[in-house]
């Protein structure tokens, strides 16, 4: 079998000296979705569209300013020598841990300041999150970035299996698209190699969860503010292990300790306690009775 390196191209399109990339697209595209569902569900709870709208001009630019600085926070030696790099984003770099946390706290302020009920307006970020997520990924897929390791492992720092054994397991093993698998050969340390789609595990992984808050939030048995918990938990649980596969981590120091994986076992044990609390302590009116209230 021939294995050809032509990776696909990280440009949509170029006006002039304009360059519109595949990551910038795909990370609109994420926001977009989550603003349209928030819009969309936020009306079934009484919240109006302009406070939506109002909200994201001011908490996304700093969720994204988050993600950029908890990514170069922990791989400040890529940048020390070259601050302009912070500011190339079309690099990739972002931590999506910078950014939720950036967007939980900006929410807060944001919903004390308008009289909002946080607890709904968490309730619409959490399933965006997901969507974002899921639809932000694709981005780091035509970057070639966020991968995994070498189908098959190493054995003395060498590919245990042979290009046509790797190829394989991605083409018939995953049964994945054929301009996912070409794109995942890609150069390495150990040369040219098929690597793990990491990004498309997350992705479909947070798809997953996206689809599971939209039956939940349908029932009779979840509380307002609960879909905070559940991504919490949700989304963690899949980063921890998802985490464990890649290649380009970010570390704690000389710890060896992945940050991903850390924040992820803190977010879970976080997310296990708020459900706690949510159900035991502020006893929140039931997801299902106030979009019954405000349909009234």
């Amino acid at each position: 079998m021939q294995h050809v390196f032509d990776p696909l191209s990280n440009e949509l399109f170029s006006i002039g000296p304009i360059t519109i990339y595949m990551y910038s697209f795909m990370i609109l595209t994420g926001v977009i979705s989550a603003l349209m569902m928030g819009i969309f569900e936020g009306k079934k709870l009484g919240i109006k569209s302009d406070l939506i709208l109002d909200g994201i001009t001011i908490i996304l630019p700093l969720s994204i300013l988050g993600t950029r600085l908890w990514y170069v926070a922990f791989a400040w030696d890529q940048y020390r020598d070259d601050l302009m790099r912070i500011f190339r984003f079309s690099e990739g770099g972002l931590a999506i841990h910078g950014g939720f946390i950036t967007a939980v706290v900006s929410t807060i302020i944001y919903t004390r300041i308008r009289k909002i009920d946080v607890f709904k307006v968490i309730d619409l970020i959490a399933p965006g999150f997901l969507i974002g997520q899921a639809l932000g990924r694709w981005g780091n897929f035509f970057n070639q970035e966020a991968h995994g390791g070498v189908i098959g492992g190493l054995n003395n720092n060498q590919p245990i299996l042979d290009w046509d054994a790797q190829r394989q397991f991605l083409s018939e093993t995953l049964r994945l698209p054929k301009f996912i698998v070409n794109n995942m050969y890609l150069r390495g340390p150990q040369g040219l190699n098929y690597y793990h789609p990491t990004f498309l595990y997350e992705s479909l992984w947070n798809l997953l969860g996206l689809g599971i808050i939209l039956v939940l939030r349908r029932t009779r048995f979840v509380r307002s503010g609960d879909f905070l918990g559940f991504y919490l938990i949700w989304y963690s649980v899949g980063r921890f292990f998802i985490e464990g596969m890649r290649t380009d981590s970010l570390y704690i120091g000389d710890t060896g300790l992945r940050t991903a994986q850390i924040v992820s076992i803190l977010m879970i044990l976080g997310g296990v306690i708020f459900l706690v609390i949510n159900h035991k302590v502020f006893k929140r009116q039931y997801y299902h009775d106030a979009l019954k209230e405000n349909a009234s």
